[in-house]
């Protein structure tokens, strides 16, 4: 097998595994008694700092039906120390994030406090709901693979 070949599965395979565990506390998550609906209404509006670089995509419409027009993507982020991932709804997209590197900051509408998360964590992110942005506290990268279902009402633009 190829090395990139090789990590690429095992990407997938930590993916595939914040899947089936995401219930499971892999990731930080928002204190009980800081949970809230409306907690945040908004957030920084702008990227700062990010590279975001597809590293795989399957169009899905050939399995037909729901399907047609989806794309499966998997991405991986860099965030710069003080870098930003705006402000961002999750109701039309469904996404897992895994922390490759470093610790980054979560400001989500459903908590009241910031949400850290470390290297390692796995964080599921879809539902009416949810809205948030990241920002990069500390004072080296962080780096972050995204899996997400892309519908076809969204522009890859539109979704940071």
């Amino acid at each position: 097998m190829l090395k990139g070949t090789r990590t690429s599965a095992l990407v997938a395979a930590g993916l595939l595994a914040g899947v089936a565990f995401a219930g499971n506390a892999l990731a930080g998550e928002c204190p009980a008694d800081q949970v809230a609906a409306g907690a945040r209404t908004s957030g920084e509006t702008m990227a700062k700092g990010v590279t975001d670089t597809v590293i795989g995509a399957i169009d899905m419409s050939s399995k037909g039906g729901d399907f047609a027009g989806y794309t499966l993507r998997m991405r991986r982020l860099v965030i710069e120390p003080g870098g930003v991932v705006p402000w961002h709804m999750h109701d039309q997209r469904a996404a897992n994030i895994l922390i490759l590197e470093g610790q980054i900051e979560e400001y989500r509408s459903t908590c009241k406090v910031p949400i850290v998360h470390k290297a390692g964590d796995v964080t599921s992110e879809f539902g009416a709901d949810l809205a948030h942005w990241w920002m990069n506290k500390s004072d080296a990268p962080v780096v972050i693979i995204s899996a997400d279902l892309l519908p076809p009402q969204m522009k890859p633009s539109e979704a940071m």
